[in-house]
Parts: C-alpha cells; structure tokens; sequence
C-alpha cells in the first residue's frame, strides 16, 4: 500500500484536518485486537471520505463492506439531517466491533448495519442511492458496481478501495492473481462505461471515484 515515503505520508497527514477523538481510539483499538489492521482507511484516506460526503451531502449512502466502522463513521459525517448510511458486512464479529463505536457518536442513528451478503441485499434497496463506497471481497467488485449503477441518482458517486492493489495491478494479466485480475477488470469497465466519468487517485491502495452523469 506504500507508494510514497513514511516521511512524506506523515507530512500529509500533519497538514490534513484532523480526525475525531472517536475515530483516533477505533484506528488504535483495530490495531491493537482486529486481525488485519491495515484494512482500516486510516486518517488520510477517512478525512478524503469525510470530504466528499460533505461536498455531496448524501441523503443516502450504502457502504459495501464494514469492517470496524472507520470509514462509516467519516463518510456519515457528510450525511444530509435527514440521510442514513446502511453499511453491509458478512463479518459478525468485526460488525460487533463497529457497532460498539457507532454507538459512541452522534451519528450512531443514521447509521444501520446489516450483517448480509451485499449481493442478496442491495436489491432490496428501494431508495435512490446517492453515494456508494465498495471496500469488500475485490472478485465481486464489478458485481456490486452493477448493483448498485441502476440505482444511483444522476450525479451519484461510487468510491472503490485497493484498486492499486499494492501495486500488483500493474503487472501483466498473466502474471496477476485471481484478485488483482478482478480488479483490473473493474477498472477496465469503468473506464469504458459511458454513464459515468471516472478518476483513479493513488491515494493509499489506491481509490476509484465515478461520478454518474
């Protein structure tokens, strides 16, 4: 995931606004008790989450992929008054752990959980969508894209995590494991989708964000 000098990711961080009280004691508690910590957005990349959904002002967003409530609590930040984010997860035990820091915060009632396979849920989705984050399982990327395209009003975005892939998406398909080759594959499609326009920003693993026209 490190494609700049600690150094320099620390000089970002410094000159970036800071985190909440809230969010600095769930990035040291994942650390500290939650296998794989480094799937936790982190500072840089949650304050980039937290702006957007300012500047949008999402009356709903749907996260694909919850792991410890990071990311979910930042990108509620930017909720409209009356806006709810339904964030989807197959883990129990990391929803639990989310959900134990949700509750800490204000925006604990505009945040639902959902301990479901996102494929089978996100069809029951009747509301329009205005603002999407995939972070989940990288082989069903394309399959929670289609999902959830239909169903995002014009002007909507969708943000998807590790699209870098450490890196490794730069190396020939016959070189990529069955992971890296999925998401190639999802950037290859966004990039010819002619409903939307789209930015890859190496920020972290690596962040693709499509706007809906």
């Amino acid at each position: 995931m490190d494609f700049i000098s600690k150094d320099l990711s620390d000089y970002c961080e410094r000159y970036t606004s800071s985190e909440s009280e809230v969010l600095t004691r769930l990035n040291r508690e994942t650390h500290l008790k939650v296998v794989s910590p480094r799937m936790l957005s982190g500072h840089l990349q949650g304050r980039f989450l937290s702006f957007i959904s300012k500047l949008q002002q999402p009356k709903l967003i749907v996260e694909i992929g919850t792991y410890t409530g990071y990311s979910a609590l930042c990108l509620a930040e930017g909720l409209a008054k009356d806006g709810k984010l339904i964030s989807i997860d197959v883990n129990e035990e990391t929803s639990a752990f989310a959900k134990s820091f949700i509750e800490k915060t204000e925006s604990a009632n505009q945040i639902e959980l959902v301990l479901a396979d996102a494929k089978n849920y996100i069809p029951t989705i009747k509301e329009p969508i205005d603002l999407v984050f995939i972070d989940a399982d990288k082989k069903n990327y394309l399959n929670y894209y289609h999902l959830v395209i239909d169903k995002l009003n014009p002007g909507g975005l969708i943000i998807a995590d590790n699209v870098l892939w450490s890196g490794k998406i730069t190396l020939s398909e016959n070189e990529m494991d069955k992971e890296t080759l999925a998401l190639h594959h999802f950037n290859q499609f966004v990039q010819k989708d002619n409903r939307v326009e789209n930015l890859l920003l190496p920020i972290r693993d690596g962040l693709m964000v499509v706007r809906k026209n």
